[in-house]
């Protein structure tokens, strides 16, 4: 009887529909994994491709970065204009995995990079209004930004601002994105990537709001970022930095890039100068010689905040205490 029992449940078993299983997800970077977190909640844990401590332009995968590609059923990253190098490895490690390059998606406000030596002719006075940024929206040169060899005054850094995910306003947007993505592979669980995703956006919406209270005051700091990476940031909550040591993350700046930006630093009254713990701190402390600035660091993507699903809000909250603290 035992086995009479046994045989028909394992028969009853064949024969029942089989349930889609809770796609398994790669990501390039902090925060677009914990954005990513926010929205498997508990069905799932989105692995890293990229160590954080690197700079994404120029990564090196590890063989366990190419196996957690290969096995990916879908893949979330920023776009091409920040890892252009990411799209050939998906095509390559992963072709049947749904490649979502967040910041290229209709929803996400891009911005193109800022010129020149400084920033102090660019047109930053409008602080309030970012919903109408269609001036933005026909720009698709992604690939000028990593070849720049030393910046000199002439040499402009073109193209899209890969740093989208520093507007929270993006953030939300991609949430939406993931959830829709997520549930077009596994519909059983869309109600909970659904639910996951606006509960997410509400706590994103009212973070923001709390940081542009806490920098209303702060709209006329005088800063000078380590790379061009602080743009979406900046128009989200009414800062303008002055300028930029280097406008590329894989740029090194001339000596005569150097001598500019000290004398604009002593002839403006710049209130600190921010480094970054990817990159030389050498070139902050150079430029600080002989001037009052504070030193500042800045981290993009947070490399001292532990993953997971609270990342995001930590990360921005953090670079929003930065610049708080640049006076």
């Amino acid at each position: 009887m035992t086995r009479y029992t046994s045989v028909l449940t394992a028969l009853m078993l064949s024969a029942s529909p089989v349930l889609a299983q809770v796609p398994t997800v790669a990501t390039d970077i902090a925060p677009i994994q914990s954005l990513v977190a926010q929205v498997m909640g508990d069905l799932g844990a989105p692995t890293l491709l990229m160590d954080k401590g690197s700079s994404p332009h120029g990564y090196a995968m590890r063989p366990s970065d190419a196996k957690n590609l290969q096995n990916a059923d879908v893949v979330f990253w920023t776009g091409n204009a920040l890892a252009p190098w990411l799209g050939g490895a998906i095509e390559t490690l992963g072709p049947e995995a749904v490649s979502v390059p967040l910041s290229e998606n209709e929803a996400s406000l891009q911005l193109t990079f800022r010129e020149g030596m400084t920033f102090e002719d660019d047109d930053h006075d409008d602080h309030d209004d970012h919903d109408d940024h269609d001036d933005h929206d026909d720009h698709d040169d992604h690939d000028d930004h990593d070849e720049h060899g030393a910046d000199e005054h002439h040499h402009d850094h073109h193209g899209i601002d890969p740093h989208a995910w520093l507007d929270p306003q993006n953030a939300i947007a991609w949430l939406d994105v993931i959830a829709k993505t997520l549930s077009d592979l596994d519909a059983e669980n869309a109600p909970t990537y659904a639910a996951n995703a606006a509960d997410r956006a509400a706590q994103l919406t009212a973070l923001t709001g709390r940081l542009q209270e806490q920098l209303a005051d702060e709209h006329d700091i005088k800063f000078v970022v380590f790379h061009d990476a602080y743009q979406y940031f900046e128009e989200r909550f009414g800062l303008s930095a002055m300028g930029a040591i280097s406008l590329g993350d894989a740029a090194t700046p001339s000596p005569a890039r150097i001598s500019e930006l000290q004398h604009m630093i002593k002839e403006q009254g710049i209130d600190c100068v921010f480094s970054e713990p990817q990159f030389n701190p050498g070139l902050v402390t150079t430029l600080l010689e002989g001037t009052t600035a504070h030193r500042g660091v800045i981290d993009p993507l947070g490399q001292s905040i532990e993953n997971g699903p609270d990342f995001y809000a930590k990360l921005i909250q953090g670079v929003a205490d930065s610049f708080d603290a640049c006076r």
